[in-house]
């Protein structure tokens, strides 16, 4: 769906996410769902709701009927524009005790016996043990048990957003690598990557990963005031959001400053053919029923056979979608099977320490048949005057 232009989610969407919530709630055994300030929250309702000490609560039983938002009355307006479905709202006064309310919604979900609840990974401690005291005898459980599988699994919806945050991205890299880069301090190159990123639509930057020479074998640098010269590579890691889901893409360059004796080495280029083609091969590998770790392997096999093995020290990818690392996980000793719908990056890295390294990341969703990669710039390493 999109509106102006933009892609967004579409309102039956929402209520498609309650239902299934409600229902897996049952499904599980849970009494509740108690969902706080956070991508849970924001994935069923749409709300994005500010992280207060004051409790803004989402209580989810195996009636979908019944699903409440307990909010603060001074926030009931921004909860009521905020979320996209026709919820029941209940507020409190700052003199209630909202914990406490809260508890008596969960005991009227209460389907007999000790009370099991889950509870959002994002929920703080303030509000974590209130209602635990207000519980007394409840089991508190992770509502992963029932809202992993649902966030996951990407719709329609939520696939447009990643590919137009992939894009805007993809667009800033290019941006970046045809610009002044010699003589610039990393940092400086960090600002006009976050600029850009809003520039061309996101509504965050939220990370801009400028490692230029030695820095580079740094997978997660921060950037510096280390001024950038010719004759040395940047590793540039890049993200932000849209609407709330999220770009990550990497690219590397190498910077000559326009003398061509200060090309990529031999070495260099040998030790990045080998990455592009561990990349590749992750990529090509990704279909539905795959597990996560023969993906990982993929790369990783790649890199090992050309010595190197040591020097890629990261998993191979994660998940993105509200949140920029989330489920699933692709790593080493994950088995669990990808299916249709599910997105995350596919980043090997190849990193020597105190001399230079490289990385290619894309964002990729597990397609009926195959790979559908999100990000369209090149792969083939950039050679630039900077």
């Amino acid at each position: 769906m999109t509106v102006a232009g933009r892609p967004t989610i579409a309102p039956d969407r929402y209520r498609s996410r309650l239902d299934r919530a409600s229902a897996g709630t049952a499904e599980a055994g849970l009494d509740a769902l108690l969902v706080g300030v956070g991508p849970d929250l924001r994935y069923l309702t749409g709300y994005e709701a500010m992280p207060l000490e004051r409790l803004t609560m989402l209580v989810v039983g195996p009636d979908a009927a019944a699903i409440t938002l307990v909010v603060p009355r001074l926030e009931e307006p921004a909860a009521r524009a905020g979320c996209r479905p026709d919820l029941r709202i209940v507020t409190w006064e700052e003199s209630d005790d909202p914990h406490g309310l809260v508890a008596g919604l969960v005991r009227g979900h209460a389907t007999g016996g000790a009370l099991r609840l889950g509870v959002s990974d994002r929920l703080m401690a303030m509000h974590l043990l209130p209602l635990q005291r207000a519980l007394p005898g409840a089991t508190f459980e992770s509502a992963t048990l029932v809202l992993r599988d649902l966030r996951m699994t990407k719709d329609p919806d939520e696939i447009a957003l990643l590919r137009a945050a992939a894009h805007a991205a993809d667009r800033v890299v290019g941006q970046i690598a045809a610009g002044r880069l010699v003589g610039r301090t990393e940092a400086d190159v960090a600002r006009e990557v976050r600029d850009r990123l809003i520039a061309e639509g996101h509504d965050e930057a939220l990370f801009a990963i400028v490692g230029s020479g030695p820095n580079s074998a740094s997978p997660h640098h921060e950037a510096s005031d280390r001024v950038i010269e010719s004759g040395e590579p940047i590793v540039l890691d890049i993200g932000g959001t849209i609407a709330g889901y999220g770009s990550d893409t990497t690219r590397t360059l190498w910077v000559t400053g326009g003398d061509p004796a200060k090309g990529p080495t031999e070495e260099f280029r040998h030790l990045y053919g080998v990455l592009q083609s561990a990349q590749e091969r992750a990529t090509r590998a990704v279909r539905p029923g795959i597990a996560c770790e023969a993906i990982d392997a993929a790369a990783r096999d790649v890199i090992a056979a050309e010595g190197y093995g040591a020097a890629f020290f990261h998993r191979t990818g994660h998940g993105i979608g509200l949140e920029g690392h989330e489920e699933p996980y692709i790593i080493a000793g994950n088995d669990e099977a990808i299916g249709p719908g599910m997105a995350f990056s596919v980043e090997p890295g190849i990193y020597l320490s105190g001399r230079y390294g490289a990385r290619i990341e894309d964002i990729v969703v597990c397609g009926p048949e195959g790979p559908d990669v999100l990000n369209e710039s090149s792969r083939e390493l950039q050679v630039v005057d900077g």
